[in-house]
Order: structure tokens, then sequence, then C-alpha cells
């Protein structure tokens, strides 16, 4: 698959979930993604001033590419045999240390800037320990994200490696 055949794919797919997305094709989109970014960024920092990247040209491409770019790493997780789902690992991962925060109150301390007692005791250790694995957890997606294609037809579909038009 090419640079452009992949952009074509994942955009004319824009929310497809379901299905398998070859390494090629969720690579080249997100390389096109932070090229694109790049140079929108540049654009905004030289019409409108300010930092690279914070601009409106760059956010408008950023919050267009976002479905996307979901679907396409949906379909990519869907390609290595995985559901969907642990894409958003590194998010449920935050959203339960949080929860679990505010349940033993350690949110207050936290926000007090009393980290010697958010931080205290048994709580402390499971928080560290939970942090540590919130910290690991997008390059866990990543290295699931670089998996080889699982060989043949899958629960999600054909491979797409072996699909011929």
């Amino acid at each position: 698959m090419t640079f452009q055949t992949a952009i074509r794919t994942c955009l004319s797919k824009y929310a497809t979930f379901s299905g398998r997305a070859s390494r090629p094709e969720y690579w080249y989109f997100v390389l096109f993604l932070f090229l694109g970014g790049l140079v929108l960024g540049t654009v905004d920092a030289v019409i409108f001033g300010g930092s690279e990247g914070d601009g409106p040209l760059s956010s408008l491409f950023s919050m267009a590419t976002l479905i996307p770019v979901l679907a396409a790493g949906w379909r990519r997780m869907h390609d290595t045999g995985r559901s969907g789902l642990y894409l958003l690992y590194p998010i449920l991962v935050w959203v339960g240390i949080a929860s679990f925060m505010g349940f033993v109150g350690a949110t207050g301390p936290l926000l007090a800037g009393d980290f010697a007692t958010a931080f205290s005791g048994v709580v402390g250790i499971i928080l560290a320990l939970s942090i540590l694995i919130a910290v690991f957890s997008p390059l866990i997606v990543i290295w699931w994200l670089t998996r080889p294609t699982q060989p043949g037809p899958n629960t999600y579909g054909p491979n797409p490696n072996e699909v011929h038009a």
C-alpha cells in the first residue's frame, strides 16, 4: 500500500470501525496526520502568530481527522486479533485511577498539594503502581499497533494483505 492509497483508504472509511487495517495503511495515515499537523501548525504560526500548533488551521485539521484516526487504529487492532477497545486502554487506566482516588479520598489531598498524605500507606502504593502502569500503557498500545497482521481471516474479517479487489 502506498502513502496516497493509505490516506485515501482511511479517509474513505472515515467512521468505519469494522474490518481490518494493515500496518502500512495505519502508519502511513499517522505519518500524514503528523506531517499535516506540522505544516498547518507552521502556517498558523506564520499567519496568526503565537506558538506552532495552536492555531485555527491545525486545530480544524485535528478535529476533522480525529474520527478517522480512531477508526484506523480500531481496525488496526482488529488486524492484530485484538478488540478495538484496546486502543482506549490508556484512557481507561486513567479513568480507573481517578475513580480509585475519588473512592479512597485521595483527590482532596492531591488537589491541595499534600502528596505525602495522598501517597501514604497501601493506598499510596496502589496509586504509585497504577500511575506507573498509566505511564507505560501508551507504549503498550503502540506495541500492539506495530504487531504483524494476523494471518488468514480472523473474527474481524479477512486479512487485508490477502484480499484481492
